[in-house]
């Protein structure tokens, strides 16, 4: 893990963000809340993967 976890995220969070209010200006709002789940998707695969890691260590750690 680390800082670049953080800042993808804040990345990932701007950018969905800006298509958010782009599309939803231009009245589009199916595809703003499409854009915003897939987002959403996004970040939550990247957590996830995370975890996955920490329990992989934990159980390394402790030899199950």
């Amino acid at each position: 893990m680390g800082i670049d976890l953080i800042f993808r995220i804040a990345a990932i969070g701007i950018l969905v963000s800006v298509l958010n209010q782009v599309l939803s200006r231009s009245g589009r709002e199916e595809y703003a809340t499409m854009t915003t789940l897939a987002g959403l998707v996004v970040v939550l695969l990247m957590v996830i993967k995370e975890i996955v890691n920490l329990f992989d260590t934990i159980k390394a750690m402790f030899h199950f």
